[in-house]
């Protein structure tokens, strides 16, 4: 079992993201960030551990296949494209998920990748809109955190 964590700290938004995988099975993502607003929120790994200016230095989307956008379920998606969280009414996203294209070893790791919440929803590559494709028109970078190697329970 590899397990990694990201401590995501910024003005407004805080939290832990931690995630596991034993083997090759799906990555399991589980967390809790609080001081978003009420509703959905786009969650992604970004390319670059890289955070020397904010969350900005982070890159792109972690896209080693050179796809197009999309949501977490789609055949067609960048492997860091993990959709939305949805935050409460006090402002709390509980994260629990499973993703089958990123991983903690090999070509699609994510470890010392960064990963990133979003201001807005993910129209998950559908909205039309001119980012749509590229980054789900998931607004500003509210927080992110560079993703490292956990201590093994």
């Amino acid at each position: 079992m590899v397990k990694a964590v990201a401590v995501l700290k910024s003005e407004a938004v805080n939290g832990t993201v931690y995630f596991s995988q034993e083997g090759n099975n799906p990555v399991q993502v589980n967390g809790s960030l609080k001081g978003l607003k009420e509703g959905q929120h786009g969650f992604h790994i970004h390319e670059f551990g890289d955070n020397t200016n904010g969350c900005i230095s982070a890159g792109p989307h972690f896209n080693p296949n050179e796809k197009e956008h999309g949501g977490p379920t789609d055949e067609e998606r960048h492997a860091g494209d993990l959709g939305n969280i949805q935050a409460n009414a006090d402002g709390v996203a509980t994260i629990n998920m499973t993703d089958k294209q990123i991983s903690l070893s090999g070509a699609n790791s994510i470890i010392g990748r960064t990963v990133v919440v979003h201001a807005d929803p993910d129209d998950l590559g559908k909205g039309g809109h001119e980012l749509s494709k590229t980054t789900g028109n998931a607004g500003g970078r509210l927080a992110c955190a560079v993703i490292g190697l956990a201590q093994p329970n």
